[in-house]
């Protein structure tokens, strides 16, 4: 039986990205998913082009959900998702990111091949407005790995159900690194499933990029209080990854 699939998208004055966004999911040759749009009461067009597509859905009849309301971020507007998703699989597709072609298919297939797995992810690439490709996400999932440094795609990745189920939904008082935080709560207990394929792309320049600093110290809380590591290492992580980011940000400086 094909499970049904989730996907959704927070936007926010997202009108310059979002008709893309949505089109690479309309594009898909699965059908038995539906899509769920968070929108953060948008003051641009937004909301216009939100309410345009509902047509075009209805006639490929797969289920359109929207709501335009305030939040406080984007793992809140992901909780909404996550309340009103009725899949047995969930992704979480930014308003600027875009899906492969027939990828949807091929998410299902390892969702009926591995119906225990928590966390199904493939290979990524990031982009910049070039549409050049200035890095690729593809690692397969390794506690020791994970548990100092997330290195692997969640965006376009599917989470079974079961797993919200069992260890919740987002913590909503972290906002760039929620995302992390949450896959740390299985532990070395994560079952994860990885297939060799691109399968999105995501525009350089989110969250956490604009607040790295920020980010880092979210992280080590998360290391610290939710994967109980020892803050000497969480500590020490957090030093050294600032000071990678940032030495590789001055190396390029002076090459260009």
């Amino acid at each position: 039986m094909k499970p049904l699939l989730s996907v959704i998208t927070a936007t926010y004055n997202s009108e310059k990205t979002l008709i893309e966004t949505v089109n690479s999911v309309l594009k898909q040759n699965y059908t038995n998913f539906e899509y769920i749009i968070i929108d953060g009461n948008s003051t641009d067009n937004t909301l216009n082009i939100i309410k345009n597509f509902e047509t075009i859905f209805n006639e490929k009849k797969i289920i359109y959900k929207w709501i335009s309301e305030n939040d406080s971020g984007i793992y809140n507007a992901w909780n909404k998702g996550l309340n009103i998703a009725t899949g047995n699989w969930i992704s979480f597709l930014g308003s600027d990111d875009v899906y492969y072609e027939n990828v949807l298919e091929k998410y299902a297939e390892k969702a009926i091949a591995k119906p225990q797995a928590h966390f199904i992810h493939s290979k990524v690439k990031l982009i910049n407005e070039k549409k050049e490709v200035i890095f690729k996400i593809s690692d397969t999932w390794k506690w020791n790995n994970f548990k100092r440094a997330m290195k692997i795609a969640h965006v376009g990745s599917f989470h079974n159900i079961e797993y919200f189920n069992k260890y919740g939904v987002y913590n909503e008082s972290y906002k760039i690194v929620g995302d992390y935080e949450m896959l740390l709560r299985a532990k070395n207990n994560l079952k994860t499933v990885f297939f060799d394929s691109f399968t999105a792309e995501m525009k350089d320049g989110g969250i956490s990029n604009k607040n790295v600093l920020k980010a880092f110290k979210e992280v080590r809380k998360a290391k610290i209080e939710t994967a109980n590591i020892n803050k000497l290492f969480a500590f020490f992580d957090f030093y050294f990854y600032v000071s990678k980011h940032y030495l590789s940000k001055l190396k390029k400086h002076l090459l260009f």
